[in-house]
């Protein structure tokens, strides 16, 4: 009992380790040791508020960096999804600011770690586990002598188990229904970009199976992936029925790799299996099981391109797109759209987006063409608004009305009373 209570009272606090171990009364060194005491007791947004203090009053102090580092360390310790993405902005801001400090590695060791505990099981979304290796690769690449790559390197190899056993698992999925394009797609994937994979050897022999599946057209493919079960895991236990199949496929057997074999053989000896309590509670565990990932070997630091089924047909000439997808703002090079007319504006066109035909005004059609209608001459289509283009048409129409008009005026003429003889002539004085 007193050893419980007494571990139980540690849980809350947790020491923060504090390199700076000036003992000065200075106003900058009192408050970030009153912001680490808070967050070793949990108090983190307290922390915050002083560790902001400091670095809004005293943009010169010694401590800067360091408070904000701490001030994503306190994001890290608090935890949840949105504590781990203010902590990994604050961590990438101080890799920003302070790339040669020996906490920038710390700090992208950290980023690492956000996305390797939210990592989901094998056979869920891969998400978080592809983020993990992407942000372990930086490190290794941008601080090659950190104290933090051996480490970073083993999270690399747990990692790549999980995800070379969730893709394991589809291929195997593929293998057992009978779709041997698909399953060989996959297991080839598998072996290529994860050679480390605890499965690997089976991997290795599932492929070579479909691919025998297939015909013997994939007789080669079958040979080579038998091969490399001798050559590059000779410790399995299918290394021997292996050898089996190149004898009856009458392919050559290779010898075993001497560096592929001390590794089998270290890993064998070292590896660790889990406990009766871990394998009954695993269920319940949110990230997946790296028990059976390597500890030895180089992690693959590069993705490799995927590979394309071998049952789609490639044209002879033409091995497919190799080059690289690029996006162009639309202004920056002519088109079609912007070269050849709209075809709003045909004859069809309407509205404010039709255009008017070159060579007239609007609402005219062609030279020489009827009027519509067929029939109607040109002072029909004049009156119902529309303007004739034959001259002729307009010079008869012009013709008629002026015969048209004196007639008119002279019979308005004979009906005024001014033409009319006088009935009551006016009294004579």
């Amino acid at each position: 009992m007193v050893a419980i209570l007494a571990t139980s009272c540690g849980f809350k606090r947790k020491k923060y380790d504090n390199p700076i171990t000036k003992d000065t009364k200075q106003p900058d060194k009192v408050l970030y040791d009153r912001a680490i005491n808070d967050i070793e007791h949990g108090r983190y947004e307290v922390a915050r508020i002083t560790l902001n203090t400091l670095i809004n009053t005293y943009d010169q102090s010694e401590f800067l960096a360091k408070a904000k580092l701490a001030i994503a360390d306190s994001w890290f310790r608090e935890g949840g999804t949105a504590g781990y993405g203010q902590a990994e902005a604050e961590y990438k801001d101080f890799i920003l600011f302070y790339p040669t400090m020996p906490e920038a590695a710390e700090s992208q060791q950290k980023i690492c770690m956000i996305h390797y505990k939210q990592m989901e099981k094998a056979d869920r979304d891969p998400a978080q586990a592809l983020r993990a290796q992407e942000e372990c690769r930086q490190l290794v690449v941008q601080f090659p002598n950190s104290q933090f790559v051996p480490e970073t390197q083993q999270l690399l190899r747990n990692i790549q188990e999980a995800l070379a056993d969730g893709e394991y698992s589809v291929g195997n999925f593929y293998y057992k229904r009978g779709a041997n394009p698909a399953a060989a797609n996959r297991l080839l994937d598998v072996v290529n970009q994860y050679p480390l994979y605890s499965k690997a050897d089976e991997a290795l022999w599932e492929l070579g199976d479909s691919y025998m599946r297939m015909g013997p057209r994939f007789r080669k493919d079958a040979g080579n992936a038998y091969a490399r079960i001798v050559k590059d895991y000779p410790l399995s236990g299918l290394a021997d029925d292996a050898k089996k199949k190149l004898n009856e496929l009458e392919m050559p057997v290779p010898e075993a790799d001497p560096v592929a074999y001390n590794r089998m053989k270290w890993e064998q000896e070292n590896r660790t299996k889990p406990g009766v309590l871990s394998r009954y509670t695993s269920f319940i565990r949110r990230g997946p099981d790296t028990s059976d990932a390597a500890k030895s070997g180089e992690p693959a630091m590069t993705a490799n391109r995927p590979t394309v089924p071998v049952s789609v047909p490639i044209t002879r000439g033409t091995p497919g797109f190799t080059g690289e997808v690029v996006a162009e703002p639309v202004g920056t090079s002519s088109s079609a759209l912007d070269t050849l007319p709209d075809a709003r504006t045909g004859a069809g066109g309407t509205g404010a987006a039709a255009k008017p035909p070159e060579g007239g005004a609007a609402g005219t059609a062609p030279a020489g063409a009827a009027p519509a209608g067929g029939a109607k001459s040109a002072a029909d289509a004049n009156s119902q608004g529309l303007t004739s283009v034959d001259p002729k048409a307009d010079a008869k129409a012009k013709k008629k009305k002026k015969e048209k008009k004196p007639k008119q005026q002279k019979q308005s003429d004979t009906n005024s009373p001014a033409t009319q003889p006088a009935t009551n002539p006016p009294s004579q004085r």
